[in-house]
C-alpha cells in the first residue's frame, strides 16, 4: 500500500509541469501574430565605376604593394552615396587613406527592396593593383 501511495505522489508531481506546459502552448496559439514582410526583391548596391587611385607626383607604380587588399565597412545610402567609411583590414595608413578617399568620392547604384532604394550596410574589399 505504501508503494502505491508513494508512486502516486511521485507521478502526480511529474504530471503537473506537463499540464502547465500544455496549457501555455494553447495560449501561444491565441496570441496575436506580427505582420512580417517577406520579399524576394532585395538587390545589393553595386559600384557604378571602378575605383581609381591617383598616385602623388614623384611616386612610381613600383611603390604600390602588389595584390594588397584594403577591407572597408560602409553604408550606401538610398542616393548611392557611401557613408561612414571605415577601414577594417589595413595595408598601411598611406594607402588606407587614399582608398577611403577614393571610395568616399565614388558613386553606387543604391540597394533596393521591391524596387525602392534603401540604405544598406556593406563590406567592400579593394585590391591595390600597380
Amino acid at each position: 500500500m505504501r508503494y502505491i501511495l508513494a508512486s502516486t505522489i511521485m507521478l502526480s508531481s511529474m504530471l503537473f509541469p506537463a499540464a502547465a506546459n500544455a496549457s501555455s502552448i494553447a495560449d501561444d496559439v491565441s496570441a496575436p501574430t506580427q505582420n512580417l514582410r517577406i520579399s524576394t526583391g532585395v538587390i545589393a548596391p553595386t559600384l557604378d565605376e571602378s575605383i581609381s587611385i591617383q598616385l602623388p607626383e614623384g611616386l612610381t607604380k613600383s611603390l604600390v604593394p602588389v595584390d594588397s587588399k584594403v577591407g572597408l565597412s560602409l553604408t550606401v545610402d538610398s542616393n548611392g552615396r557611401p557613408q561612414n567609411v571605415k577601414v577594417v583590414k589595413s595595408v598601411n595608413p598611406f594607402w588606407d587613406a587614399r582608398v577611403v578617399a577614393a571610395v568616399q568620392n565614388s558613386h553606387f547604384h543604391p540597394g533596393t527592396i521591391d524596387q525602392e532604394p534603401i540604405p544598406v550596410d556593406m563590406d567592400l574589399t579593394v585590391t591595390l593593383v600597380p
